[in-house]
């Protein structure tokens, strides 16, 4: 805890520039083992309007240790303030733990009244859109960078042409469905596409072994027979596997067991960071543990929490995040006149729709897929898309309907056409998003397969 106080101090009296303080909110509290040297800094810039030179400041503190720091101001401020909140459950706790042996009730009120002080320090939550503009052109730049677009296709070219694909951070997409109608095909082919452009993907499977994932991932990318991977009946599947072998980038899947059969957003968090992921996939948000909330929480509320801290994760770790839900039972009856399930028939909990991005409702008609664009933040939604789909071997084709949301129009989306994973072959626009690449991601950490 004392070395990031020493570097917010150095950084302060090399830089002149006391904002790191004044916009983050930090106080003398925040400087427990510097706190006459904080007070001293603070108390020189509201008199003189400068922060000290280091002679003045010497001549004061002449035993401080000046370091070179070359640490972000975010770094910096995210350490200190979680490091105080430490250092203020550890108090509380320390307090409780002595009324406890004196009486239970006593401990449990004053667990209670200190709660509310238990928050997470403001930094970053209030930002002057005028001022910090900058931010916004920095990121609009980035935007445009080719190389690795902002957006991942989602593997759907006239999906893409309404979403505008997955966005790299503060992107939380939710695929809902009645059971059997293909919520986890839908969620693997999406990722399989990521993972055919080049991103590292994270794929939890919570009902399903890494192996089956596995083999719907061969037949989304090189559309083997799903039924004939499952009975050994696939000409060229020992070539295909040792060409796939030698691919830069990863798709790790992981299953219950992997996180101690308890799996929570922090678990998700550190998930991500371990294998460098560019996008996350939960095949349902059901099996997810809620960390904040109590065991006499309902579902609703636990769910919605869940959600919120999915939607965080993706603002933080700036990855998109797609969740399967399963609609109610009353959406079989409360379906509109065209048969897709509307945001209401979400089990459990409206507040995962609320705290979406984007909503797409799936349902099967006869061979074919609906595609209901639910909610879409940030574009036009209210239509649907249909596919003909062989799901044995992965194919879909588009189907050009009057229901089909106003964003496609063009002449490109009149014909029937066939949209394979691998690439998206059927896409012969080459400033498309899945033509677009991004850089070069991380190898296999021992060069086999994660199947």
């Amino acid at each position: 805890m004392t070395l990031v106080q020493l570097q917010i101090l150095n950084k302060i009296l090399q830089s002149k520039d006391i904002s790191i303080i004044k916009k983050n909110n930090l106080t003398s509290e925040y400087f427990n083992e510097y706190t006459d040297e904080f007070v001293f800094i603070v108390t020189h810039f509201d008199l003189y309007g400068n922060v000290p030179d280091k002679e003045t400041f010497i001549a004061k503190f002449n035993d401080f240790d000046f370091i070179e720091v070359t640490e972000s101001d975010k770094a910096l401020v995210d350490t200190i303030c979680e490091e105080h909140l430490y250092q203020q459950m550890c108090n509380v706790i320390r307090i409780c733990a002595d009324k406890i042996k004196d009486n239970s009730n006593d401990a449990v009120e004053y667990l209670k009244s200190q709660l509310p002080t238990l928050a997470i320090n403001s930094a970053h939550t209030y930002v002057d859109i005028v001022k910090q503009a900058q931010l916004r052109l920095e990121e609009f730049n980035s935007k445009q960078n080719k190389d690795k677009p902002w957006c991942i296709s989602t593997g759907f070219e006239e999906l893409d042409a309404i979403v505008q694909g997955w966005a790299r951070g503060e992107e939380f997409v939710v695929f809902f469905a009645r059971t059997g109608q293909g919520k986890s095909w839908i969620l693997s082919k999406t990722a399989t596409h990521a993972w055919e452009i080049g991103y590292n993907v994270g794929y939890i499977s919570p009902e399903m072994s890494a192996n089956k994932i596995g083999y719907r991932f061969d037949t989304h990318h090189n559309h083997f027979s799903n039924t004939g991977l499952m009975q050994g009946k696939a000409d060229g599947y020992e070539d295909y596997i040792n060409e796939l072998q030698t691919k830069p980038n990863s798709f790790i899947v992981a299953v219950p067991q992997d996180f101690n059969k308890r799996i929570t957003v922090g678990k998700l968090r550190q998930f991500v960071l371990d294998n460098k992921l560019d996008m996350l996939c939960v095949d349902g948000i059901t099996y997810l543990s809620d960390e904040r909330g109590s065991a006499r929480d309902n579902k609703t509320t636990t769910l919605t929490n869940i959600s919120e801290d999915l939607m965080s994760l993706s603002l933080e770790l700036q990855i998109p995040i797609l969740v399967v839900v399963q609609s109610n039972r009353g959406g079989v009856k409360e379906e509109n006149e065209n048969g897709t399930p509307e945001l209401e028939n979400i089990r459990d909990s409206d507040g995962i729709a609320q705290n979406a991005t984007k909503v797409i409702s799936l349902r099967q008609t006869g061979p074919g897929l609906e595609m209901g664009i639910k909610k879409n933040r940030d574009g036009a939604n209210g239509g649907k898309l249909v596919y003909t789909w062989d799901i044995d071997t992965g194919i879909f084709t588009y189907i050009p309907g009057e229901n089909d949301v106003n964003a496609i129009k063009t002449s490109s989306h009149s014909t029937h056409k066939p949209t394979s994973s691998r690439g998206n072959s059927s896409n012969n626009n080459s400033n498309s998003l899945a033509n677009i690449k991004p850089e070069p991601r991380m190898a296999f950490a021992d060069g086999s397969s994660p199947f």
